[in-house]
């Protein structure tokens, strides 16, 4: 059963991740993005580490997802251009990654995979936690504090650029538009 559920949790991580490379959108890929990194707390989750698991949600989907998610919506531009490597030739990187599965495949191949009863790790997360809130409380909440003036910082930034638009070579022909259009009509 534990088999079954990897395999599907590692297939949900592999399609995710690939369709992060190949979204055509760059909000579709964080999104994909997102769904990856739950996959992979899910993972470790099933390996039985939780803290880690716990850990890779709230910081990878909570902070860096939401992080990448405000930049993106903060400096998006409204016409999006082809990247200039997507226009390149497709082959190379599929020989690439034939090779780079390749070397995968026969190093993951000769390496041995029996684990025994105590080979299993034992869970730390209480140790952990009790150490987080004891003797690493301080810097612990300082790295909060200093987490939430940069959020802060960085929506005052962008309204403060809202604010001050420079008008790009669309607003100009938009603008001048307008204004043939007024004087043909008689109305300036």
């Amino acid at each position: 059963m534990v088999t079954v559920i990897f395999i599907a949790i590692a297939s949900l991580i592999i399609a995710s991740a690939a369709l992060v490379v190949v979204s055509r959108e760059i909000v579709r890929a964080a999104l994909w993005l997102i769904a990856t990194f739950f996959a992979v707390g899910a993972l470790y989750l099933l390996l039985e580490a939780e803290f880690i698991g716990v850990a890779q949600v709230l910081i990878y989907v909570g902070a860096v997802s939401i992080l990448i998610l405000f930049a993106i919506m903060l400096t998006r531009q409204h016409e999006w251009q082809e990247p200039a490597w997507r226009a390149g030739p497709w082959w190379i990187a599929l020989a690439g990654a034939i090779g780079l599965a390749a070397v995968l495949i026969t190093t993951l191949g000769a390496f041995p995979w029996q684990l025994h009863a105590n080979d299993l790790p034992v869970s730390r997360a209480p140790q952990l936690g009790t150490a987080l809130m004891r003797e690493y409380l301080l810097p612990f909440q300082l790295a909060a504090v200093v987490l939430l003036v940069a959020l802060i910082g960085a929506v005052v930034i962008a309204l403060e650029e809202r604010r001050r638009r420079i008008p790009t070579l669309a607003d100009d022909v938009a603008a001048q538009r307008a204004t043939t259009d007024r004087t043909e009509d008689g109305t300036s």
